[in-house]
Order: C-alpha cells, then sequence, then structure tokens
C-alpha cells in the first residue's frame, strides 16, 4: 500500500498536495482499496467555499456509497472531469491520475492539523 511522505493526510482518508496556494485532494490507496471497485465519483461544489471537513462529494463503489470531506477550508476551483467517464482511475492510480477536486486554500494554518505520512500508517495500522 502506497503512503507517499510528501502529501498530507486527513483522519477521513483524504490526501492532499499543496502547491502555492492551490491543494489538489483524492482518497488515499487504502481508502479505495477498503471501498472497492469505484464506479461513480459525484463532486457537486464546484465554486463553493467549503469549510474543513465539510462534505465535498461522494464516491460510489459496487456495494457503498461514501462521502468524502474536504480536508481544509477552500474553494473547490477544479474537478477532476477524467472521473466522469473513468472512475476507475481513483482505484489504479489514487495518487495520480485519480485526484478528485483542486481548492483554493482559505486557511492554511489547517494544514498543521493534518496527519503526515507516519502518522496516517499508524492509524490505518499499516
Amino acid at each position: 500500500m502506497k503512503i507517499p511522505s510528501e502529501l498530507k493526510y486527513s483522519k477521513d482518508h483524504e490526501w492532499i498536495k499543496v502547491e502555492g496556494d492551490i491543494a489538489t485532494v483524492g482518497i488515499t490507496d487504502f481508502a479505495q482499496s477498503e471501498l472497492g471497485d469505484i464506479v461513480y465519483v459525484e463532486v457537486e461544489t464546484l465554486d463553493e467555499t467549503l469549510d474543513q471537513d465539510e462534505v465535498f462529494g461522494t464516491v460510489e463503489a459496487v456495494k457503498t456509497v461514501s462521502d468524502l470531506f474536504i480536508p481544509i477550508t477552500g474553494e473547490i476551483v477544479e474537478f477532476n472531469e477524467t472521473l466522469e467517464d473513468e472512475p476507475e482511475k481513483v482505484n489504479t492510480d489514487p495518487y495520480g491520475d485519480g485526484w478528485m477536486v483542486k481548492i483554493k486554500i482559505s486557511d492554511s494554518s489547517q494544514l498543521d492539523s493534518l496527519l503526515d505520512a507516519d502518522a496516517y500508517k499508524a492509524l490505518i495500522g499499516a
């Protein structure tokens, strides 16, 4: 199971990669493996500003639907439209082509409340 050390993680199994004031968000390798085959990703919060831990969308797998939580406060500025036709990218490349949204960060101090790779490994027992 991959847990890239350069990313930050939420307790809800989202990862975040920060580049300037824009952050890319997706779900972790652990989360996609627990969900199973992902068949649909829905994000209806484009252009909305959400508070930390608010639901920004849902991911639907064969047997379940799971909410997606924004790891830090920000405005959803982009949705990975590739996932509309190829939601399985979340399974095959969760940290690359399977990213979900990009957000404009409102409060970068919230990054300090997220987990580093070692803390996330401890959370999932890896």
